[in-house]
């Protein structure tokens, strides 16, 4: 190979890739080869990590054999990566493609379970029925909890009459500091009658949430609709969470269809289960989507991701209670305290509400 090397010498290794010709063309050519190994070794390095975790996640083998597995998976990756600098490079990069399309042929053969030996608390997946404005939940939650392993299990089936239909409500259980949070949203009927729904991870007995292995295919995908005492009082009184309360604005219109959007994905989820994932359908996104597929403008940003901020959104969407700013909203939203003064008590709902501001006050203010 010819041409001028004098300058060239930032990365040689490179000049394999095109003719070294001289001057401007020369520098060109040089900076796309650099680019171009840029672009190919980051694409090769994204793969081989999904490759890696998918073998060790899902493989169906033991924890040696998915280990060395996921370790001959990122030695071929890395191989592929050192291989862009030599004459081998095209072969390397199509062994490559071959086996990682052979990954993704095993990867398309993992379905989500319709049985298991699933947790107690996730064991039922709620369907619903609608004739005219009334509205029937068969398995509806309603545990009675003493402590996380000492409940005493209760499954019921329910009639809601839409009609009497009047609020919504987002909990936001913190967890695991001020970034990330479990969502539940409540939906109020006349009377004094709330119904809470939560898209779960489905575990299996002695399971457990995993926000990494939970995007490869871990753990199935569950619609929990429960008593606000059941699947909030957990929460606060059992795991001591930090569970917060924030009253929405938003007509019994706008309700009744986040509602029955609710029942239609629990229907097709009891018809043909999905995997959960930690980022494409999880307690938040799966709830946007029905937002934005009944109509709401429910813009991108990253508070849908990181959604501990979830209330701060809210906030600037103007769906809370703007008499008040969000530091005070925050403040009284807390109801840890309330919840465990309420004791589980068949008020729990009433009494954990006492201080949070209600948007719906305003109008008859």
């Amino acid at each position: 190979m010819g041409g001028n090397y004098a300058g060239a010498g930032v990365w040689p290794e490179l000049l394999p890739y095109w003719p070294v010709t001289c001057g401007k063309e020369r520098d060109l050519r040089l900076i796309i080869g650099i680019l171009a190994f840029i672009l190919f070794s980051v694409s090769i390095a994204v793969a081989t990590t999904w490759a890696t975790l998918a073998l060790w996640y899902r493989l169906p083998a033991p924890e040696l054999v998915r280990a060395v597995a996921s370790c001959v998976a990122a030695l071929a990756g890395l191989a592929t990566i050192v291989a862009l600098l030599t004459r081998m490079r095209i072969r390397a990069v199509v062994l490559f493609l071959v086996a990682f399309a052979g990954v993704l042929g095993w990867w398309s053969t993992i379905k989500p379970p319709a049985s298991a030996d699933w947790a107690p608390d996730v064991a039922r997946q709620v369907t619903g029925s609608l004739e005219g404005d009334t509205l029937t939940l068969t398995d509806v939650r309603d545990f009675e909890w003493r402590s996380k392993t000492d409940f005493t299990e209760r499954w019921t089936t329910r009639t809601y009459d839409l009609n009497g239909l009047r609020s919504l409500d987002l909990f936001m259980s913190y967890w695991s500091g001020p970034d990330i949070a479990h969502v539940i949203m409540s939906f109020g009927f006349e009377g004094g009658e709330y119904l809470a729904w939560s898209v779960e991870v489905r575990r299996r007995v002695g399971g457990q949430f995993s926000p990494i292995a939970d995007f490869f295919k871990s753990n199935a995908l569950v619609i929990v609709a429960a008593d606000e005492r059941d699947v909030v009082g957990v929460r606060s009184n059992v795991r001591g969470e930090d569970v917060q309360i924030y009253r929405l604005k938003a007509s019994p219109a706008a309700a009744r269809a986040l509602l029955l959007a609710y029942v239609e994905d629990a229907n097709a989820l009891a018809a043909a289960p999905q995997f959960y994932n930690s980022v494409t359908t999880n307690c938040t996104t799966v709830v946007v989507r029905m937002m934005r597929a009944i109509g709401d403008r429910v813009p991108l940003d990253w508070r849908l991701i990181v959604n501990g901020y979830l209330p701060e959104y809210a906030y600037d969407r103007g769906a809370l209670d703007m008499r008040y700013s969000l530091e005070e909203l925050r403040s009284l939203a807390h109801i840890d305290k309330r919840a465990q003064a309420a004791g589980l008590a068949p008020d729990f709902s009433r009494l954990i509400r006492v201080g949070a501001p209600d948007p719906s006050t305003v109008a008859l203010q």
